[in-house]
């Protein structure tokens, strides 16, 4: 067996693809946050807290309607494009969309009757009646993004969720304050958000008819649904439940305590996963190279690129996380008076950033290496506790509580998942994988010296 050697490994490919990836996430999350100051700035905090509260449970929402085929065609459609597969191509995006629309249709309309029976406040009642149409709009942009991403195009399934989307609804918030006569509140923030997203849905739709192989025009399409479900099912739970922790303390705020303390909570959360950008941008071909050595066979090429990307990232993500921390308060102050109580848990927050960091994308690790089954499991227990200890932390401490919560269940839930993938795999995450290899060099440096 030869041995193997770093160079022979895909972690340069990987690190020049991340850093690639780097520049246009970083676009887009510059434009996602350009939209949120916009906003927060021009309606104040009590109206923003509305509009958080309400789109936090649009995504949600949007994630369940997709049915897990968000993530399911990145599978399916370079297997089907690299065995030909023309027909089952084509059949699984249509497949795919026409779910979507149906199960949109479905939580839109017992959305609104929920709504209308049970909430007596009018401007939550409307924000909520015009964000349930936002249901199947996003879940239809994350299948085609997907498509377009699995054809190959990075920066063309990037641009109509991020730029075209933020870039309208800055655009449109910007008109509203320029004494145009309209009224400039939660639901109009929401039309504003609907009609942004249909925009980006648009584009979707072009960079995905643009992308896809000729082969698959005209061609009569062919149906595998029972595999596509028995894989989807999995992802499903995967993307919704990671959608569901990431905003559980937007929810449950909104839900105990206000929709002020809910929209504070929100931009406090967003702006602590800007640490995670150097990590999702090296995901781009961190995934497939995974999936490739586990193919192989290849323990060692595993642990060396998990252990070398995750060290970049945690660096990256720690330099990110200790200029917020600094910055905390008055980046706060930029989006108007009320926010700046947030400070403490975006500190919070970020602290459990950086610590999940040093773990590496574990996440990806499990589903790469056919444990996705395993890891929407994981995943949904912490989800449950984060819930039970949010609602109480919540009730004790407020958003601080909230952050506490959140912070607390992303750290046990990526020890969880590292124990698991030690136990499983013999594979370490990053920073504790450099500890044993430092302690095994020293091991073996301090040998000659006890023979002495």
């Amino acid at each position: 067996m030869s041995e193997w050697k770093p160079e022979s490994a895909p972690v340069n490919r990987v690190a020049r693809g991340g850093v690639a990836a780097f520049f246009v996430y970083g676009l887009g999350f510059g434009l996602t946050y350009c939209s949120q100051l916009v906003v927060a700035r021009t309606v104040g905090v009590e109206t923003y807290g509305t509009y958080a509260y309400v789109f936090a449970w649009m995504v949600v929402l949007a994630y369940l309607a997709t049915l897990g085929f968000d993530v399911g065609l990145l599978r399916f459609v370079p297997a089907y494009e690299a065995e030909r597969d023309w027909p089952l191509l084509r059949g699984v995006i249509q497949y795919a969309q026409r779910r979507a629309i149906l199960v949109g249709g479905l939580v839109m309309l017992v959305g609104v009757l929920f709504v209308e029976r049970f909430v007596p406040s009018t401007e939550l009642r409307r924000t909520f009646l015009v964000g349930f149409a936002l249901v199947p709009v996003l879940a239809l942009v994350r299948i085609r993004c997907s498509a377009v991403r699995a054809f190959g195009g990075v920066v063309s399934a990037l641009v109509p969720d991020r730029v075209v989307r933020d870039g309208t609804l800055i655009a449109l918030v910007a008109v509203a304050t320029l004494g145009v006569g309209w009224t400039i509140n939660a639901p109009f923030v929401m039309v504003a958000t609907l009609i942004s997203s249909t925009f980006g849905l648009i584009c979707a739709g072009f960079a995905m008819r643009n992308r896809r192989p000729r082969a698959i025009v005209g061609i009569l399409p062919a149906y595998d649904a029972a595999a596509w479900r028995r894989a989807a099912i999995p992802l499903l739970i995967l993307g919704a439940t990671e959608s569901l922790l990431n905003r559980t303390g937007v929810m449950l705020l909104g839900w105990i305590t206000s929709t002020k303390d809910a929209g504070i909570y929100s931009l406090a959360f967003n702006i602590a996963l800007v640490v995670t950008l150097p990590r999702i941008a090296m995901n781009t071909l961190f995934a497939p190279a995974i999936s490739n050595l586990n193919t192989r066979g290849d323990r060692a090429g595993m642990q060396i690129l998990i252990t070398t990307i995750s060290a970049w990232t945690f660096l990256a993500g720690l330099c990110i996380a200790t200029l917020l921390f600094v910055l905390a308060d008055p980046l706060l102050a930029w989006f108007g008076a009320g926010y700046e109580v947030g400070a403490p848990a975006i500190r919070i927050l970020l602290i459990a950033q950086v610590l999940t960091a040093s773990a590496g994308s574990q996440l990806y690790v499990m589903t790469m290496t056919g444990h996705e089954r395993s890891a929407a499991v994981l995943l949904a227990s912490c989800t449950i506790v984060n819930a039970g200890v949010s609602a109480v932390l919540i009730s004790a401490f407020g958003l601080n509580g909230a952050a506490i919560g959140t912070a607390v269940s992303l750290v046990i839930w990526n020890a969880v998942m590292a124990l698991f993938l030690w136990r499983r795999l013999d594979l370490l995450p990053g920073i504790l994988a450099k500890l044993r290899s430092s302690l095994h060099k020293r091991s073996v440096l301090a040998g000659p010296e006890r023979a002495c």
